[in-house]
């Protein structure tokens, strides 16, 4: 194990919202996974409710360092007194777009590194637009969307980059991932948050976050190879070395990360060594049998996202009958989950090649995993990242 970075603020890192179904998750894999001598806390409204957490902890590991406990209300002074004190801020208190400004708020003016689970590209457009400024001034690292969504999807894309650069010398073009296998049941939080965005925000602004590069500091007008007239009407696509491909539901959300991770890398004069290049595309599907279930859940979600949107009735039904915030599967249940992702990604090379790279990536428990290895990630000092990856001809 690599030693933490030194620092002056009282925690390594808090865990804020850990009494809900992820913190508790997020709580759990640091005790098991991080060094013993880490310095952390665990953050909620309800001391009780902490002190359950820490007992849960406690039982895990007896021989580490508990959690310690810090009451945090949903207000603007608690957060910013919570914020001086911690290294880093992982926040799991959602809906983000009702919950989650005021941490994110406080950790971009206090020098607080920040990571959440939010699946709300549009909230995480607001959050750049008001505080990208403070946080370039305090010296934070904002990392929303690090959870399911939508750190698999730019990690993939990242590896297929990186493959095609140190194989090809080349730059990447189309990078196409798919959703390819996925064993696991959303959380309360998860579902709220899908019911109540339209809520917060109008269906232009969902939409205009949405865009290729929205969230990207750099423009580009490079746009992803147009689909077919059949794929629009049916939701069907066929990739090759990835099969028949259908709507994806995360789509959306995940390119709008991914084109993000591409301005930066453009824009940054000490990432440019790693820039996916000019010509950069990125599409995201999910894997489907047969065109009859990739037409299924193309107008299932069409349809239901036009009823989210526009229906307030059909919004309200829906949170009679789906699991509540702070709730999720069973713990032999979430001990099953299981997600795959696999990808493609063509060099950008003239005369063109038939080379492409191909990714495999497979994870269990994969927002707590991927929170905690961010979290660590910034704790030390250096980190060696590796992945399952191939050229094929």
């Amino acid at each position: 194990m690599m030693p933490f970075k030194k620092h002056a603020r009282q925690y390594d890192l808090v865990v804020y919202g850990g009494t809900g179904y992820t913190g508790l998750m997020i709580s759990e894999f640091i005790t098991s996974h991080f060094p013993a001598d880490t310095k952390w806390a665990v953050a909620g409204r309800s001391a009780r409710k902490l002190e359950d957490v820490v007992k849960t902890c406690y039982n895990l590991d007896s021989d580490r360092n508990p959690p310690q406990v810090e009451v945090c209300g949903l207000n603007d002074n608690d957060q910013v007194a919570l914020a001086k004190k911690a290294f880093i801020i992982i926040a799991t208190v959602g809906p983000y777009a009702k919950y989650g400004e005021y941490m994110f708020k406080a950790c971009a003016e206090a020098g607080t590194h920040y990571l959440d689970c939010t699946g709300e590209a549009v909230w995480h457009a607001a959050m750049i637009k008001k505080y990208e400024e403070a946080a370039k001034t305090s010296g934070a690292c904002m990392f929303p969307q690090s959870g399911v969504e939508s750190a698999p999807s730019d990690l993939v894309t990242f590896s297929l980059a990186s493959l095609i650069r140190s194989e090809l010398s080349a730059p990447v073009g189309d990078v196409v991932v798919s959703l390819h296998e996925m064993r696991s049941a959303p959380s309360g939080g998860t579902l709220a948050t899908l019911i109540g965005l339209f809520e917060a925000f109008s269906f232009k602004q969902v939409a205009a976050s949405h865009r290729p590069y929205a969230l990207s500091p750099v423009p580009n007008a490079k746009s992803a190879p147009k689909a077919s007239i059949q794929s629009k009407l049916t939701g069907a696509y066929h990739v090759p070395n990835l099969g028949l491909q259908s709507t994806s539901i995360t789509a959306g959300t995940d390119a709008a990360v991914v084109h993000r991770t591409w301005g930066l890398l453009q824009q940054e004069p000490v990432l440019q060594n790693q820039a996916y290049g000019p010509n950069f595309t990125y599409r995201e599907f999910m894997k489907t049998r047969n065109i009859v279930t990739a037409m299924a859940m193309h107008y299932s979600l069409l349809i239901g996202g036009v009823l989210l949107a526009f229906c307030s009735p059909f919004r309200n039904l829906l949170r009679r009958f789906v699991v509540q915030p702070g709730q999720g599967p069973s713990r032999e249940d979430s001990a099953k989950d299981y997600v795959e992702f696999r990808g493609v990604g063509a060099p950008d090379l003239q005369p063109s090649t038939e080379k492409q790279a191909l990714c495999r990536a497979w994870f269990h428990g994969i927002t707590a995993v991927f929170l905690s290895g961010a979290a660590r990630t910034l704790l030390e000092d250096d980190l060696g990242l590796s992945g399952e990856t191939k050229i094929m001809d």
